[in-house]
């Protein structure tokens, strides 16, 4: 200590910034230390866990839609849904090799999905080779292939829920390690402010302050909380992991909000996500054409045949729908689901007659197919109305009511929704599949023709 007394002024401040040099050192190594194990759990979260969510639902949705053309094949013996079947069983082959491209393949079954699925096609192959041979034995290859499918969506499933409870973890990680985070550099900034207050602003406004910044957003982000995140500005590896959290916090809220308002049937997006895409494209008022799409006599279909081959009836349109949409449309169409037999689809003024054109034809053609012989070779169905009279319903149609900006300004979504509405009344007096045009204009300005 008399030594440390005796020392001069410069030789003391020197031996005070050596103290501070080992202090900010100190601060700097965990601080990246850290900021290592924050990018890692992050990238971890998006290249990992949230692919595997999105394709395991990739593979159930292809997975079902195989077994609805292996079924629709076996039934109607028809080469052409049978083709449509090994096109869906190629294109799970794609999807299971996407999944093993992931990191750390080895800590999923992919193994036993491919042999279950194996065994799942294998089936369908023995009813489809025994097509025009021996009889089949009633009710045992259905109840196999059943049985096989829901084998392979509970793997599916404990896939998907592993994923997201690993994901769960890592978030629970990442605000822990922020916390620690900040604890350590507090309190190695409070031990610099024996060295002076200006070291002390520094630390505070260059580590303290960021790492503050980034524990907020990860408490935030675990409470559900994706908007307004903190911004951390600056172009260090905080700056990245501030920007990395905004884009993980965008993707989770696009998970929270398809998990929670999508299509149980048609995983389609479902009301909340067409009002919000279709005010912001009247809010940025660009060229719009909004689709409304409704099947006429569907409920008719319904009670006749039964909810299940109703859900096929949606499940074909919806198939239609997307189709038309890839083949037809623009960069940035729409497509979503009300409910029921009710869809959206929102492209652009230039292509919707194209689409509307695909549609009728692709429904017209592929609608038969789900009727009974005697009633497809009858052309309509016998039912009752609501109040119990006789009644024949036609083959079911589909109109398409069309509102566009083109001729005119749409003010808000609830004005859109009231003139398809209109436009729907009208195009169900028609008694065929149609599309109409809403092409009222504004009127013209004041003093103006």
């Amino acid at each position: 200590m008399s030594k440390l007394i005796r020392l001069s002024i410069g030789r003391k401040l020197l031996l005070g910034f050596l103290a501070y040099g080992l202090l900010t050192f100190l601060i700097a190594l965990f601080a990246l230390s850290s900021l290592d194990q924050l990018n890692a759990i992050n990238l971890s979260i998006t290249q990992k866990d949230i692919p595997v969510v999105e394709l395991a639902d990739r593979i159930l949705e292809n997975l079902l839609a195989q077994e609805l053309f292996g079924s629709r094949s076996v039934i109607l013996k028809s080469p052409d849904l049978a083709a449509l079947f090994w096109k869906r069983n190629e294109e799970f082959k794609e999807l299971i090799l996407q999944l093993r491209a992931l990191p750390q393949p080895e800590t999923l079954p992919v193994a036993q999905l491919t042999a279950l699925h194996e065994e799942y096609t294998q089936f369908f192959k023995q009813e489809f080779d025994r097509q025009g041979g021996r009889p089949r034995p009633a009710g045992q290859p259905e109840r196999r292939i059943k049985e096989k499918q829901e084998e392979i969506i509970r793997l599916l499933k404990k896939i998907s829920s592993r994923a997201k409870e690993d994901q769960i973890k890592k978030n629970q990680m990442l605000s822990e390690i922020g916390r620690r985070a900040f604890r350590v550099i507090a309190g190695l900034g409070v031990a610099g402010v024996l060295l002076g207050a200006l070291v002390v602003l520094v630390i505070t406004r260059n580590i303290s302050g960021p790492i503050n910044q980034l524990k907020r957003s990860t408490r935030e982000i675990s409470e559900g909380k994706f908007d307004d995140l903190p911004t951390v500005k600056s172009w260090d590896e905080l700056g990245d992991l501030s920007h990395a959290f905004k884009e993980m916090a965008i993707r989770l809220k696009q998970m929270e909000e398809t998990y929670l308002d999508a299509n149980p049937l048609t995983r389609l997006p479902g009301g909340v996500a067409i009002e919000e895409v279709l005010k912001k494209r009247i809010q940025e008022e660009s060229p719009m054409a909004f689709c409304l799409v409704d099947l006429r006599n569907f409920k008719a279909f319904n009670d006749q045949y039964g909810y299940a081959r109703g859900n096929e009836v949606i499940l074909a349109t919806a198939e239609i729908l997307k189709k038309a949409l890839r083949e037809h449309g623009a960069e940035g169409d729409f497509l979503g689901h009300i409910g029921g037999d009710d869809f959206v689809l929102i492209t652009i003024p230039d292509r919707y007659e194209v689409i509307c054109e695909a549609v009728l034809s692709a429904f017209d053609r592929e609608i038969v197919a789900f009727y009974d012989p005697e009633d497809r070779q009858r052309g309509f169905i016998r039912g009752k109305t609501r109040r119990g009279e006789d009644l024949s319903f036609p083959i079911m149609t589909i109109s398409i009511s069309v509102v566009t900006n083109r001729h005119r300004r749409l003010k808000n979504h609830i004005q859109v929704g009231e003139i398809a509405a209109e436009m729907k009344n009208f195009a169900k007096s028609f008694p065929k599949s149609i599309y109409v045009v809403d092409k009222r204009h504004d009127p013209p300005p004041e003093g103006r023709v």
